[in-house]
């Protein structure tokens, strides 16, 4: 019954929470979004103590629950190793702490975590992992099935369904998310539950309490006949019945299979307090592989520390280098439709509601939730190898609209705070700036244009008279930074290819009206 309760629940929870990096008009945001914000890494950096104390609490009475019911890529690895043992016995068996591995990718986490290494900390992080996984992998499936259902009901006078552009975001961030996804395959086919027991840094931090779960599995040795088929259904190799009878509790992660098929009732789920992590198979027997009690309470004290403060350590900003220059194309009238590329930037644009360029790096998990809603096309995994796969702003397929607060509605960690579209009309978060030699009306290229300023909503841009080289007065843009928002809306709607004659550049620190 219990591993049917954990079942039920895991699938639930990685079912709801799928299809909230699915949803791209962000509808079940408002039913489900608090799936995302019970995710432990997503709690630690918005400093989310009330998550934080509940998931420590639930790990240290029932053990690594979080793991086997509430992380979509546990839950994900187990649905792998359910595939590859189908029509077998048993394929697991026990295998010691590989704790060099272990301990060292969690010390490597810290450290990046700390020094703000974001790249690093995102690669590791399970909930950032699933995030780009399904954003890169199989939300392009999904939308393509969305655009054929909304040409079918078009050809019926239906519009229940409307369109959307399918696309590559990032190259870099979609080969390190396959190349994540093969290797979580490989390891969940061969081992089980390898990866949460040796990488994945909130499983090692969880282990650290599941080692004093009041409510664990316990072999009761009197009643173990030695069959080995509990270990052989371990998909966290963590019981070792040859060595003693004994559980590693740091890497059970209570999937109860061990339970489920024990003939002989001799695995029970119950309350174990004060027992350390090997279990003597005999009264009296001492386990020579139980740490000390007060070398556990020093780790207990080391994983609360590192949880609860970790976060507290500002990450460190990073702007894009620098392009070269890129002349237009055409000869008179609008430049040729071509599709647009991304300006240089002297400062990245960070969403509205980040209250600054090092605030939202610090606390992004990249889990690129944010870019699965954003309607318009504007947030996409950045290629800075300082913040890679971390969104950032760019408006080549679009603009950043007014009214639209999408993002600072789904983000889990504190990266993006919520706004209004009251409130976002009032925040700056950067300022255009123009590029004289690029615009059509001051090159000569056209006589007037104007699209700049005609769709600025703000009215940041205004058109000033100016003697062109030929000697013609033309009107030309310029544009008035205390104004000026950062919404991109004059880059994006500029006539000018490949690069715009408008761009915005970020503020380090976004400044409110």
């Amino acid at each position: 019954m219990l591993k049917k309760i954990r079942v039920i629940l895991a699938t639930l929870c990685f079912v709801a929470i799928t299809l909230l990096f699915l949803d791209f008009t962000g509808t079940l945001h408002h039913w489900l979004g608090w799936l995302a914000k019970i995710q432990f890494l997503p709690a630690v950096l918005a400093l989310n103590l009330v998550v934080i104390i509940v998931l420590l609490l639930l790990t240290i009475l029932f053990g690594r629950v979080y793991c086997s019911v509430i992380c979509p890529l546990g839950v994900f690895q187990d649905g792998v190793a359910h595939l590859s043992k189908k029509g077998k016995k048993g394929k697991y068996s026990y295998s010691k702490e590989v704790k060099w591995l272990r301990y060292g990718v969690w010390v490597v986490f810290v450290i990046a975590l700390v020094a703000g290494i974001n790249a690093l900390v995102a690669l590791l992080a399970p909930y950032s992992a699933w995030g780009r996984i399904v954003q890169n992998l199989l939300a392009p499936v999904w939308q393509w099935g969305n655009n054929i259902l909304a040409a079918i009901a078009e050809k019926h006078e239906s519009y229940a369904f409307y369109t959307k552009d399918v696309w590559l975001k990032s190259l870099p961030t979609f080969i390190i998310t396959l190349v994540t996804l093969i290797a979580v395959i490989i390891l969940a086919w061969k081992n089980g539950r390898t990866y949460c027991n040796t990488i994945c840094p909130v499983g090692t931090t969880l282990s650290f309490f599941s080692r004093f779960a009041a409510f664990r599995p316990v072999i009761d040795a009197s009643k173990c006949k030695s069959c080995h088929l509990c270990e052989k259904k371990c998909k966290a190799a963590c019981i070792d019945i040859d060595g003693g009878k004994k559980i590693d509790y740091s890497r059970c992660v209570d999937c109860f299979n061990c339970i489920d098929n024990c003939k002989f009732g001799a695995l029970k789920y119950r309350f174990a307090w004060g027992k350390t992590a090997g279990q003597p198979s005999e009264p009296g027997q001492v386990d020579p592989s139980s740490a000390p009690a007060d070398k556990n309470r020093r780790a207990f004290l080391v994983g609360s520390a590192i949880a609860l403060g970790s976060a507290a350590i500002p990450a460190r900003a990073q702007t894009e280098p620098e392009d070269e220059p890129v002349k237009i194309e055409g000869e008179g009238g609008f430049a040729d439709i071509i599709p647009k590329k991304a300006p240089k930037r002297s400062v990245a644009i960070t969403p509205f509601g980040s209250e600054s360029v090092e605030q939202f790096y610090k606390h992004c998990t990249a889990c690129q939730l944010c870019v699965s809603v954003c309607p318009n096309d504007v947030l996409r995994p950045s290629k800075d190898l300082m913040h890679l796969m971390q969104p950032e702003m760019s408006f080549e397929r679009g603009y950043c609209r007014p009214e639209c607060v999408k993002c600072s509605e789904v983000c889990p960690a504190g990266a993006i705070l919520k706004i209004t579209p009251e409130e976002k009309t009032q925040w700056k978060v950067g300022t255009a700036t123009i590029q004289p030699w690029l615009c059509l009306v001051d090159n000569g290229e056209v006589e007037e244009c104007g699209n700049c300023a005609r769709h600025c909503p703000v009215g940041a841009i205004q058109l000033v008279k100016k003697v062109r080289e030929d000697g013609k007065t033309v009107r030309v843009p310029s544009v008035e930074e205390e104004k000026c928002i950062g919404c991109g809306a004059c880059e994006n709607l500029c006539p000018a290819r490949p690069i715009s004659a408008i761009t915005v550049n970020g503020y380090q620190i976004h400044h409110k009206a």
